[in-house]
C-alpha cells in the first residue's frame, strides 16, 4: 500500500493541476471575450440611454467600427428620466485621445459637439453593441476615467415598425381602391371598363388606329402636305436655305449691319431715338398743359369759341352760296351771269387777237389843235 506521504503528494499535485488549469481557463476566457491584454490600461466610460435595446454585460464597444472595449454593467436608474438606462464601459486607454467629451453648454450645463455613444445592432438579427462615433473637427477635452459620453439616439426595431404603420395603412387603402377599380373594370363600369369589355368601343378604337396607320402610310409615301414635308428633298433644301438666311440675318444684326443691326447696336441711333422720344414727351406735356399753339388750340376755350364761330360763318356762307344768294351765289347758280361772263371772255379774246394782227389800228394816236 502507498504511504501517507505519497498520498499527500498526489493530492497536492492534483490540487496544483486544478489551480493551474482554472487560471489558464480564466485567462483564455478573458482573452477570448476581451479586446485587449491583461495589463492594458483601461478607462471607465458611462452613457445614459432611454432604452437598453438588448445591451448586456460583456458585449463589445467599438470606436468608428474598431473594437476598443466591453460593456461591464447595465442598470436602471429611474431618477435619470428620460434616459434612465446607465451603461458602463471599459475601453483601452490608448484610444482616449480619439474620444472627445465635447464642450459644456453654459445654459443647461450639458456637453455638446462631442463623441456620441449609440446602440447599434450587428446585422438584422445580430446582437447589440455600443458604437462610439467621433465626428470631424470635434471639440472638447479627451476622455478620462469615469467620463460621461453623449448618448446618440438610434431608432430601434419597435420605432421602425411604429413609424411604418402609417405607410402600411396608406398602402392598404391604395390596394383597396385598386381592387375597387379592377372590380369596376371587370363589371364594364366606367370608361376603362367599357373600353375593355364593350365590343363596339373596341371596334371604334380599331377603326381609329387603322385611320392613324393609313395616315402614317400616306406620310411615308409622300402623300399630302405632311408627307411632302417629310419626303420632298427640295422642300427640305428650301427650309435649310431659309434657316441659313435667318442665321445670316441674326449674325448681321449681332454685328451691327443693316438698319435693324444699327438700331440694335448703334448707340448714337439709340440716343437720337431716346432724344426724340424725350422731346415728344415734352411736346405732349406742353399740349396737355395748354402751352404753345397746339396746347392753346386744345385747352384755350376762348380760341375754341372763336374757331367755332369762324366755322359757323363759313358754314353760313356755304349755305348762301348753295342757295344762290349774293353775287357769288348768282355767279354759281344764275345762267345769265355765266353766259354774260362767257361772252365777255370771248369778246376779250377776239379783241386781243385783233390787236395782235393789226396793232397800228388800235395804237394810233390822233392829236387835234383847237
Amino acid at each position: 500500500m502507498p504511504s501517507q506521504k505519497q498520498l499527500r503528494w498526489s493530492e497536492l499535485r492534483v490540487g496544483i493541476t486544478v489551480i493551474v488549469a482554472s487560471v489558464t481557463l480564466a485567462i483564455l476566457v478573458f482573452l477570448i471575450s476581451g479586446t485587449s491584454g491583461i495589463f492594458t490600461n483601461k478607462i471607465k466610460l458611462v452613457a445614459y440611454f432611454d432604452n437598453a435595446e438588448g445591451i448586456r454585460s460583456g458585449q463589445p464597444v467599438d470606436l468608428q467600427g474598431v473594437p476598443i472595449g466591453n460593456v461591464t454593467d447595465v442598470r436602471l436608474i429611474p431618477s435619470r428620466f428620460p434616459n434612465p438606462v446607465e451603461v458602463t464601459m471599459k475601453v483601452s486607454g490608448k484610444y482616449a485621445e480619439s474620444i472627445r467629451l465635447g464642450e459644456v453648454d453654459k445654459k443647461d450645463g450639458k456637453r455638446k459637439n462631442g463623441s456620441t455613444a449609440t446602440v447599434q445592432t450587428a446585422g438584422v438579427l445580430g446582437e447589440s453593441f455600443i458604437d462610439i462615433n467621433t465626428p470631424p473637427n470635434v471639440l472638447g477635452p479627451p476622455a478620462v476615467d469615469g467620463a460621461e459620453l453623449i448618448a446618440g439616439n438610434t431608432p430601434g426595431y419597435q420605432d421602425v415598425i411604429r413609424s411604418s404603420q402609417g405607410t402600411l395603412q396608406n398602402i392598404d387603402v391604395l390596394l383597396t381602391r385598386a381592387n375597387d377599380i379592377l372590380a369596376s373594370v371587370q363589371n364594364s363600369k366606367g370608361t376603362l371598363g367599357q373600353v375593355i369589355n364593350d365590343p363596339a368601343m373596341v371596334n371604334k378604337i380599331n377603326t381609329i388606329l387603322n385611320q392613324v396607320q393609313g395616315l402614317l402610310n400616306d406620310v411615308n409615301s409622300g402623300k399630302g402636305t405632311i408627307g411632302q414635308l417629310f419626303t420632298d428633298k427640295t422642300l427640305a433644301v428650301k427650309a435649310t436655305d431659309a434657316i441659313d438666311k435667318l442665321d445670316r440675318l441674326v449674325d448681321d444684326i449681332n454685328s451691327g449691319k443693316g438698319n435693324l443691326g444699327k438700331l440694335v447696336k448703334d448707340e448714337s441711333l439709340y440716343n437720337d431715338l431716346h432724344h426724340t422720344v424725350t422731346q415728344a414727351n415734352k411736346l405732349l406735356d406742353d399740349v396737355n398743359a395748354g402751352r404753345g399753339p397746339a396746347g392753346k388750340l386744345l385747352k384755350d376755350q376762348e380760341l375754341a369759341a372763336k374757331l367755332q364761330n369762324t366755322i359757323n360763318k363759313l358754314s353760313d356762307i356755304t349755305d348762301r352760296l348753295a342757295a344762290g344768294e349774293g353775287s357769288a351765289g348768282k355767279l354759281l347758280h344764275d345762267p345769265s351771269v355765266y353766259n354774260n361772263t362767257d361772252q365777255l371772255l370771248i369778246e376779250t379774246r377776239t379783241l386781243i387777237k385783233s390787236i395782235r394782227e393789226n396793232p397800228k389800228k388800235y395804237l394810233t394816236i390822233h392829236f387835234r389843235v383847237f
